[in-house]
């Protein structure tokens, strides 16, 4: 099973509430383990693994209540690499400090519906999540519709894409307050923050004075939703570098906490709004809200409406944003706070590793739970203790500087495809994909051996891309014929 097999087979884990499959194993948690794989996490799911013998992984295959097959269990952990040592008393410090607030790691809840009454927000909290970014509190009444979600699916049923026709929140102005206020006095060490939106200036200075007398560490300013039922609220103001000037500029003289704007994506560029909130004396910038989008799955009494995408799908369009943002000269200390399709600490470390002192995750707690936190974390620490990096912000736009304009890449050297004959199966896939949508550089014969001709290869590395197998590797660089 190689490493892409490996992590399909854990995909396929349904990640049941009190699994099965651990209930049945004598010692180990071989559901906390396949979790770790699942979601990249290898060090610590080798780990684990080790602590189930092979007829405790048996027991647990048995029990698995997988609607097509049991999870191959035993065949994962033989499949991972040596399990490396638990980490040291002295291991990595994820801590690291967001617009002068000092947070024990840099995974928030955004807001959204995974963050809606204190029952919530506690249970994450004590689960191992920094902070939180609030629902969204207005002062108008809300009232939401039903159906309000819709899914993109892929094979194994998780969401690539996920969109959404909710709101703010439905609380009253006072019971959010309340909730916040309350959650602040039991999680001190914790960051609460406020996320409001209002339309006029009279009510963007009033709930961000309420914020702050509830006690939170910061406000941020929702100026992206993109689908209020009421015009001048949401993405309306997201668009308008105007508003964003004015409403932020209000808001920092109305109150002492951190101000941190909220950007929406549904514009060509996001720079203009940034420096907008920048020089109006934002703290901070989250970034991103969710892009307006259709799906025709999702109706309410027959009829649609353009509204939110989420989930992984949308992450690289964020990172767009969020480099856009780190790399502008103007604002060479912009703290961010980065969002959109997070679900692994790879994700998160993507959003690091281009400007983001810390990150919001909403679509996959939605899909999997608060309990995502712990491979989030567990895997962030094993990557930076393989790097002897012993600092979040040590991280922290480590990649910008290898980002260029598309006239200075190199085009003078190019790199070559390579096939292993040892796991290529020739299924042909490389072939079809060179001869339909690349150069026509693959041959295959009767013997279903696929062989690069390199005379019209093109070092596109589409066939790399398409292999089922994991059989094209890459050749060094040389410079081109």
């Amino acid at each position: 099973m190689n490493q892409l097999h490996l992590k399909q087979e854990a995909v396929r884990c349904l990640l049941c509430e009190n699994a099965p499959c651990t209930a049945a194993a004598r010692q180990g948690d071989p559901a906390r383990a396949v979790r770790a794989v699942r979601f990249d996490n290898l060090t610590l799911g080798a780990r684990l693994f080790a602590a189930c013998s092979e007829q405790d992984l048996e027991a647990a295959e048995k029990a698995c209540i997988h609607y097509d097959r049991p999870v191959r269990l035993r065949e994962i952990a033989k499949a991972l690499p040596a399990p490396a040592a638990a980490p040291a008393a002295d291991e990595p410090s994820l801590a690291i400090d967001f617009c002068g607030l000092h947070c024990e790691n840099p995974f928030f809840l955004a807001s959204s519906a995974v963050c809606t009454n204190y029952e919530m927000v506690s249970r994450a909290l004590d689960a191992g999540w920094a902070g939180v970014f609030y629902k969204t509190i207005c002062l108008q009444e809300i009232e939401e519709v039903s159906p309000r979600f819709d899914a993109v699916k892929q094979a194994d049923a998780s969401f690539s894409g996920f969109r959404n026709m909710e709101q703010l929140s439905e609380n009253p102005v006072d019971l959010d307050f309340d909730i916040l206020r309350r959650l602040k006095q039991n999680y001190p060490t914790k960051i609460i923050v406020a996320s409001i939106m209002g339309q006029t200036e009279e009510q963007w200075i009033e709930l961000a004075k309420m914020a702050e007398a509830a006690g939170v560490d910061a406000v941020e300013l929702n100026f992206s939703c993109p689908q209020m039922r009421l015009s001048g609220m949401g993405s309306d103001v997201g668009q308008n570098p105007e508003l964003v000037t004015f409403y932020t500029a209000y808001v920092k003289q109305a109150v002492k906490i951190p101000v941190i704007p909220k950007m929406t994506p549904n514009v060509a560029s996001m720079t203009q709004f940034a420096l907008s909130a920048h020089f109006a004396g934002a703290d901070g910038i989250s970034a991103i809200n969710t892009i307006k989008s259709v799906t025709l799955g999702a109706e309410v009494n027959g009829r649609r409406i353009v509204s939110g995408y989420s989930g992984s799908a949308v992450k690289p369009i964020a990172l767009r944003f969020i480099l856009e943002m780190a790399s502008n000269p103007v604002m060479p200390n912009l703290q961010l706070s980065g969002i959109g399709g997070i679900t692994t600490w790879r994700d998160a470390l993507d959003f690091i590793q281009l400007g983001c002192q810390n990150v919001q995750v909403c679509t996959a707690v939605m899909q999997y739970g608060y309990q995502i936190i712990d491979d989030l974390i567990d895997g962030l620490k094993s990557y930076m203790a393989s790097r002897g990096v012993t600092r979040v912000a040590d991280m922290v736009g480590e990649e910008l500087p290898k980002f260029v304009r598309t006239a200075d890449l190199d085009r003078s050297t190019i790199v070559y495809p390579m096939i292993n004959r040892d796991t290529c199966i020739g299924c042909g896939r490389c072939y079809v994909s060179c001869r339909d949508g690349g150069h026509q550089a693959i041959t295959f014969g009767e013997d279903r051996q696929p062989r690069i001709v390199g005379t019209k290869c093109v070092g596109c590395h589409l066939c790399y891309l398409i292999c089922p197998t994991d059989s094209i590797s890459l050749s060094k660089r040389i410079p081109k014929r």
